[in-house]
């Protein structure tokens, strides 16, 4: 009797390119581009505003909200930064909204972790509002270190 015929239930590992779109996890680097350019657009700010900000190239910026680079925590937090968040902020709103993709925010509000599907409260609002009344007036950006991307 061969291997095969002695164990008929044969385990095909699945790749994640074999999943269908929805099944998929999504990339972190998709997730955390994203949030980039969501809070770059609600400040209704370019890209070359932010990009000479946070002292990194415009088009490696770009890279970095369409997913198709993955920026190291100094360029994350010099990007978050020219944005008015903190390295920790951008890091949060990335986290809910990746759960909030996977339909893992009821797990997470069961193990402390925030609630990606509750509305802002008056302190995150006024907090918004603080961000993009700075960026319009030329205020500072928080992050205030220099970012080089060396080839």
């Amino acid at each position: 009797m061969s291997s095969q015929a002695s164990n008929p239930a044969r385990v095909v590992p699945l790749s994640q390119a074999s999943l269908r779109p929805a099944e998929r996890e999504p990339l972190w680097r998709d997730v955390v581009g994203g949030v980039l350019r969501r809070e770059r657009l609600a400040q209704e700010r370019t890209l070359q505003d932010v990009a000479d900000a946070a002292r990194i190239s415009m088009p490696y910026l770009s890279e970095l909200e369409r997913g198709r680079k993955e920026g190291s925590s100094e360029v994350l937090a010099a990007a978050a930064g020219a944005l008015g968040l903190s390295l920790a902020e951008l890091l949060a709103l990335t986290q809910d909204e990746l759960a909030r993709r996977t339909g893992s925010a009821g797990r997470l509000q069961r193990i402390g972790a925030s609630n990606p599907a509750a509305p802002l409260n008056q302190h995150q609002h006024q907090h918004q509002h603080q961000i993009r009344h700075q960026h319009r007036s030329g205020g500072p950006a928080r992050y205030q270190g220099q970012v080089s991307l060396a080839a």
